[in-house]
């Protein structure tokens, strides 16, 4: 395993939700040294406040067993169908998950999003390092009609746009979210 130590809260959250997207977790001690195999120290205090920041939840697993997800994962539990509106945000949304989607994609984009710049339906989305995961699956949980998916390095997001010309519409609205601050 490689070594990973993220010098940013937004690294080491990315690493939290990489791990709870793929990984059946029960506690947080668990969380914690499974954080400890790739490198990052935490406290439990700060692995809490991480949690509480993802807006991670216990839910019931098909075995009984408690553990932690993230809402919103497609096809995972806690999944919800449906996203909002393009709009800027600016419409009413129909469930509070698709509100809180929206409110989690507004408050990630406020703090990683550096630039974002469109050609075709494709938009380049600059990140602090470590950064791009998070503010991909932000995003991705959205569910913007408009946008097709996200690919994700370590500090760059690619954003597909579902209509050929749509990236420049797609990048405007993602800069007018990131500036709205939350």
């Amino acid at each position: 395993m490689v070594s990973v130590s993220p010098v940013t809260k937004m690294g080491r959250q990315a690493q939290i939700a990489g791990i709870l997207t793929h990984s059946s977790v029960r506690s947080q001690d668990e969380l914690a040294e499974l954080l400890a195999q790739r490198g990052i120290r935490v406290t439990q205090a700060t692995l809490s406040r991480d949690l509480e920041d993802l807006g991670a939840v216990r839910l019931r697993g098909a075995n009984g067993a408690l553990m932690y997800a993230l809402p919103g994962e497609p096809g995972g539990p806690g999944s919800r169908p449906g996203g909002f509106a393009d709009a800027h945000l600016r419409v009413d949304l129909p469930t509070t998950a698709d509100r809180e989607a929206a409110a989690r994609l507004s408050r990630v984009a406020a703090e990683l999003l550096v630039a974002a710049e469109a050609s075709a339906n494709l938009v380049v989305v600059r990140t602090p390092a470590g950064g791009a995961q998070l503010l991909a699956s932000a995003i991705d949980h959205a569910a913007w009609p408009s946008i097709l998916g996200t690919v994700a390095g370590d500090d760059t997001v690619l954003v597909i746009a579902r209509e050929p010309d749509g990236g420049a519409e797609v990048a405007r609205s993602l800069l007018h979210i990131a500036e709205r601050r939350g």
